[in-house]
């Protein structure tokens, strides 16, 4: 059975299965998990059916889409409903993405407020005996608060029994934690913890797709935003809250040029397009069409109408043209809307090189990086918008062997070099064979839209690039250039073809991130086995990391501790003491990281 055949199932109805098994059944829930994901599934309508054996078939009954009740999943075998196979069946299904308004939850004027009923006591109105007298700031309600405790321990028990440890039961508490902070009002906690789950379902399945590293992220995320709950206050709650749905807010008149298209493949199965436009003042903006599919849909929605107002233009026509947009809607990281009251008339488009396009190549590189990483931050405000995208003008050197594959070298302002990789390595896409061909004409000079990958070396993944003959530009996922498109090899570059270079100098500070990525598989207790870490801490000092290496002898010595009783019984380990240690590593070699992407794009350090 593939997971992917089942119907999503909300994470309450989960939490709420798992709860309901007794204690014995609870030990069997992983087993009977895997057992059930080998089982023949099919799907009638609404109803998905699985044959749990030969004379017992599980069903999943989702109403529009999703398992929204317990009740919806229902068991033949004579054990039923107090069995395994229901908690199973939702533990091995895709979480649910929450509805944007759930009951309880109030109008969206109240949601930036505390619950009437929860809410402190309201400071006494100013008056004229006291005009100086100011409303203190709004901070989290008990009920928040508490929310957020119980996903901090949570959380906290993850990194206490890393992935193999983290089962379904595991699971089913941070799913209940996250129902719970949503129907508090705290979305952005909510949808951290579902993150979690999600990649504990993938690195426990052997997913391909999963990386330790996407992980470490959510989980410091999730940790993060539950610890600034209790001490936030005024507009920090209100981006510690997150929102619940994302905004559109009315944008006017818009005139807009179209730069690139670029094609959306995601590890979920999802594909579609991103089509970039820039406004007349250099705001970027996107419009968007992903769904179930693919590199296939992606493929076939690119010459597809763009769903904005009554616009014929496909996706890789405005890439190139214009629009002509009013009532418009933007929500804050760029995407356009697309509702009733939006109206959009194709209109002339402009050059790379004519205004207002170029002025986006005049911004120096290192500005633009900087603008990109607060964009790309882990931690990031997810309402703070910004792009990731840089605008360059390039000189190819050549090919660069590297340890996952071949990049593109290239020169650009102030001398720095950079390295252009692929941006999708799926076959059917363009990118690959593009970039082969681009390493096969050293000394051509091109104008060229990446996204920044933070490293601490200059990276970017290529998107987009104007024609090697100077004529019109090339979306590198979509459009396939020859090896006629290139200048003539015959002709004198000015720089030969670069030997293979070399790994890139790495900082000590890989040391104290393979300790907190170590955590994640295995759990403290392998953390704490690893023995005396003074030497490493001794090498990253040396290079100017105090923090870091205090940071690595704290980590590694609460993940060893063991106090014991009077007599002489092992006590409970310190999860709280650990998770705090390990988020204050996580955040720091992060933060120190987008340091150093920074400082390699700046060609005065």
């Amino acid at each position: 059975m593939n997971d992917d055949r089942l119907p999503p199932v909300a994470p309450e109805v989960t939490a709420t299965l798992v709860e309901d098994l007794s204690p014995r059944l609870r030990k069997r829930l992983d087993a009977a998990v895997t057992k059930l994901a080998a089982r023949p599934t099919h799907r009638d309508g609404d109803t998905t059916t699985i044959e749990v054996d030969d004379e017992t078939a599980l069903r999943l009954h989702a109403p529009g889409g999703v398992v929204a009740k317990a009740e919806d999943i229902s068991c033949g075998c004579l054990l039923a409903p107090a069995c395994v196979h229901r908690a199973a069946a939702a533990c091995a299904a895709p979480t649910a993405d929450p509805a944007p308004e759930p009951a309880e939850q109030p109008t969206s004027e109240a949601l930036e407020a505390p619950e009437p009923c929860e809410a402190p006591e309201a400071p006494r109105p100013a008056s004229a005996a006291d005009p100086g007298t100011l409303s203190p700031p709004e901070t989290a309600n008990p009920a928040q608060r508490a929310a957020a405790d119980a996903l901090w321990a949570a959380g906290a028990a993850v990194l206490e029994a890393g992935v193999d440890g983290a089962g379904a039961v595991t699971q089913s508490v941070l799913l209940r934690a996250a129902h719970t902070a949503r129907l508090r009002h705290l979305p952005r906690a909510a949808g951290a913890a579902l993150a979690v789950v999600t990649l504990l379902r993938a690195a426990r399945a052997g997913d391909l797709s999963y990386r330790t590293a996407d992980l470490v992220t959510a989980l410091a995320e999730l940790l993060g935003t539950a610890r600034r709950v209790g001490t936030a206050s005024g507009a920090e709650l209100a981006a510690v809250r997150g929102r619940a749905r994302r905004p559109y807010t009315p944008d006017g008149s818009l005139r807009l040029y179209g730069l690139f298209t670029e094609p959306v493949v995601t590890d979920s199965g999802h594909g579609g397009v991103r089509t970039w436009v820039a406004g007349a003042d250099g705001r970027l903006f996107t419009v968007g069409d992903v769904a179930p599919g693919g590199a296939g849909r992606a493929l076939g929605v690119a010459d597809r109408a763009v769903r904005l107002g009554d616009s014929a233009l496909t996706h890789r026509e405005l890439g190139r043209a214009g629009l002509a947009v009013s009532g418009a809607t933007v929500s804050p990281d760029g995407r356009l809307g697309a509702g009733k009251g939006v109206k959009a008339v194709t209109a002339r488009g402009a050059a790379w090189t004519e205004p207002p396009l170029a002025a986006l190549w005049e911004t120096p590189p290192s500005e633009q990086v900087a603008r990109a990483l607060r964009s790309t931050s882990r931690y990031a405000d997810p309402d703070g918008g910004g792009s990731d995208l840089l605008f360059l003008d390039v000189e190819l050197l050549g090919a660069v062997r590297e340890a996952g594959g071949t990049c593109l070298l290239a020169l650009c302002e102030g001398g720095v070099r950079v390295r252009l990789a692929v941006a999708d390595d799926d076959p059917a896409l363009a990118h690959r064979d593009n970039l082969a061909l681009l390493a096969a004409a050293p000394g051509a000079r091109l104008r060229i839209i990446g996204r920044l990958a933070p490293a601490p070396h200059p990276r970017l993944t290529l998107l987009a690039c104007s024609h090697p003959t100077g004529e019109g530009t090339v979306d590198l996922g979509f459009d396939r250039l020859r090896r006629a498109d290139l200048p003539d090899p015959a002709a004198p570059a000015r720089f030969a073809p670069p030997q293979p270079a070399g790994s890139v100098a790495q900082s000590p500070l890989y040391l104290l991130e393979r300790r907190v990525e170590q955590t994640v598989p295995a759990g403290r207790a392998a953390l704490g086995m690893l023995g005396d870490v003074t030497a490493e801490a001794v090498r990253i000092r040396r290079a100017g990391l105090p923090t870091a290496a205090a940071l690595l002898t704290a980590l590694c010595a609460s993940a060893a501790q063991r106090d014991r009783d009077l007599f002489g019984r092992l006590l409970p380990a310190d999860t709280d003491g650990f998770a705090a240690y390990w988020l204050a590593a996580a955040r720091y070699t992060a933060a120190v990281a987008e340091s150093l992407c920074s400082a390699a794009w700046d060609p005065t350090t």
